[in-house]
């Protein structure tokens, strides 16, 4: 357990925060950002590692000088302490205390009409003013596809910021925002984030399939330098949105194995020189070929720490918190993975 929480606080990048002395340096500005429903899903990570340590490092005997005051113990304890993660939390605490109040407007659920997607106010902050308010969300049963809620996103002052507006600097920070606000929201509605080990890559020689992204990106980017998604993968969907989306079953009827079998290694050895012709393929063997390159990724495309989270989000019954908890399960994976998966 103490494990599993040490290595959610490195991917919430509050790595310093554990140890024996817990240095502040930058993470007591991001710490002193975070809402009063985010700053306590850290704490409770924080609380668990802490008594997961404490129990595997049991406190040695006293030293009898320490007892008696011979060596000067409360000095040491006091340096000690301010640099603690408990010192270190009252700040936050107090610097949380201090600001004003803000003033969260919430609607509830109406099937069929518009409502808002606020994107200005945490999601976790959103969900804890609607539990405040007794509002209990039911699962729905939807008769037709016109009783589905439609979400719009507003615009504010500054616009709406996407993926695509920030720097490669400001998106190094995000996923490690994202995972703490994911956090915060889950523990707002009761619901377990699980997280597996990451996935050890197999290793293979071949250029396209069953191979990560990262290298299959690296050899695209040799081909054309600014490439964010797998040229093969661009060149499938193409494929059938020219001449498949007609085809009945297109994902579902399955294609010629051999066939499927025989195209891949085509597409292995001719795919980069340009003489692989898509004209001549059949559109069911298209489809085998796209879910063949999923299927064979050496890690799931939705990430193998996340991918139990992901298949359980739909177990939230609201639908807007639904779609606020995938909108950071999105923004918590890797760049290739996310442009892919897009």
């Amino acid at each position: 357990e103490g494990e599993a929480e040490a290595e959610w606080l490195q991917d919430a990048g509050l790595s310093d925060l554990l140890g024996d002395c817990a240095s502040e340096n930058d993470n007591i500005v991001l710490l002193s950002t975070l809402t009063k429903t985010q700053a306590a899903a850290v704490q409770r990570r924080l609380d668990t590692y802490s008594r997961s340590r404490r129990r595997k490092n049991k406190h040695p005997v006293r030293d009898v000088r320490d007892i008696f005051g011979v060596v000067s113990s409360e000095e040491t304890a006091a340096e000690k302490k301010d640099s603690s993660p408990d010192q270190l939390w009252h700040n936050v605490r107090t610097s949380n205390i201090q600001r004003k109040p803000q003033d969260y407007s919430c609607t509830v659920r109406n099937p069929g009409k518009e409502e808002v997607f606020n994107t200005d106010i945490a999601y976790s902050e959103q969900a804890a003013v609607l539990l405040k308010g007794s509002f209990r969300s039911e699962p729905r049963r939807l008769k037709d596809g016109n009783t589905l809620t439609k979400f719009k996103i507003p615009k504010g002052r500054l616009g709406v910021t996407r993926i695509g507006d920030l720097s490669a600097q400001d998106m190094k920070k995000i996923p490690t925002l994202a995972l703490i606000e994911l956090t915060a929201l889950c523990d707002v509605l009761g619901f377990e984030l699980k997280r597996n080990k990451a996935a050890k890559l197999k290793t293979t020689e071949k250029r396209l399939f069953g191979v990560p992204l990262n290298t299959l990106l690296e050899n695209d980017q040799k081909l054309l330098p600014n490439t964010k998604v797998p040229l093969l993968l661009q060149a499938l969907l193409s494929c059938l949105e020219k001449r498949g989306l007609d085809t009945e079953g297109i994902l579902r009827v399955s294609g010629s194995q051999t066939r499927i079998k025989s195209l891949e290694q085509k597409l292995e050895r001719d795919f980069y020189t340009g003489l692989f012709r898509w004209d001549e393929v059949h559109q069911n063997d298209v489809s085998g070929l796209l879910k063949r390159f999923i299927r064979e990724l050496p890690a799931p495309l939705l990430t193998a720490e996340y991918l139990p989270a992901f298949a359980a989000v739909q177990n939230i019954p609201d639908l807007k918190q639904r779609l606020q908890a995938l909108n950071l399960l999105i923004l918590i994976l890797p760049e290739p993975n996310r442009n892919t998966l897009k």
